[in-house]
């Protein structure tokens, strides 16, 4: 069975400027992600998806491939479905064997090969897989109409029931997911300690760097010299 790592990685970051390319604990935040996936030996091919060919030329110095993604599927509105049908379209016209994919965020610098490998053999390398984690009962959450108006995000009276009462709800990680070719359900994959950790903001950010430097979490150790 062939199976592809995609890492998505597009320029146009807001909240974090750069990110991907950015430099944390030595090298660009990008390279944790390749590396993870390198380190794992599970993968046919490590691929980068970016419209930025400065990202592309990141991606090769540690090892990965560049799929120049197009700009129109690169927008802060554009969904996956689009970058991930252009990259397998490319790898299809290559000529390359493709039965299942992973999705691995660059946003996680502490997921380790250990932490895709353990995700492969939780559903016996078929079933698709997304990081996940504890959520807030959407029955308490409200949303605010027009004119001013509180309006239940669940219609009715839900949100007058007891937190106990309602049933456990999960939140998506962007940490990884697995997806054969074909595919219609996500079955749980539950992160441990900070290996789920996601960088979108600049105080996730921070907290990051200090979790390294105070020796509280670990990324994927790089060999190469960093990029320059």
């Amino acid at each position: 069975m062939s199976i592809l790592a995609f890492i998505p990685a597009r320029s146009g970051s807001k909240r974090i400027p750069g990110k991907n390319v950015r430099p944390f604990a030595g090298h660009p935040l990008i390279a944790y992600a390749i590396q993870g996936a390198l380190d794992s030996q599970l993968f046919s091919s490590v691929y980068v998806t970016s419209d930025c060919a400065e990202i592309g030329r990141v991606a090769q110095h540690y090892g990965a491939d560049w799929i120049e993604r197009p700009v129109e599927f690169s927008g802060d509105y554009s969904p996956d479905q689009e970058w991930i049908d252009h990259a397998l379209g490319f790898v299809d016209g290559l000529g390359i064997a493709c039965d299942e994919y992973a999705i691995l965020r660059p946003t996680s610098p502490f997921r380790t090969a250990m932490t895709i490998k353990r995700a492969m053999w939780q559903w016996d390398h078929v079933a698709c897989m997304k990081a996940v984690e504890p959520g807030f009962p959407p029955e308490k959450l409200w949303r605010i109409g027009k004119p001013a108006e509180m309006v239940p995000y669940i219609p009715g009276d839900a949100h007058l029931r007891q937190s106990s009462e309602l049933p456990m709800v999960w939140k998506q990680a962007g940490s990884l997911e697995f997806r054969p070719r074909k595919w219609s359900t996500y079955q749980p994959f539950h992160t441990q300690g900070w290996e789920g950790y996601d960088l979108n903001r600049p105080e996730e950010w921070a907290f990051a760097e200090f979790l390294v430097a105070n020796g509280d979490a670990t990324t994927p150790q790089i060999s190469r010299r960093p990029y320059a």
